[in-house]
């Protein structure tokens, strides 16, 4: 990790009254449970031709999760 990531990082640990084990676990748990399209995406794997359709498509899913509630 570079040194304005870590101090970064230690920042919001200390605003959230956390540690860094418990933050990047939580930050690791979460990134696991995305599919893999997320996971892409946060990643910075995805082509920039795939960057529209995929937007569309996490746009209709929240759209459907909302409309579910």
């Amino acid at each position: 990790m570079d040194a304005q990531s870590k101090n970064r990082l230690e920042k919001l640990c200390e605003k959230r009254g956390m540690t860094q084990i418990a933050m990047m676990s939580r930050m690791v748990n979460w990134f696991l449970a995305q599919d893999e399209t997320v996971q892409a995406m946060v990643l910075g794997s995805l082509s920039e031709e795939s960057m529209g359709p995929l937007a569309r498509t996490l746009l209709e899913r929240l759209v459907g999760q909302q409309s579910q509630k």
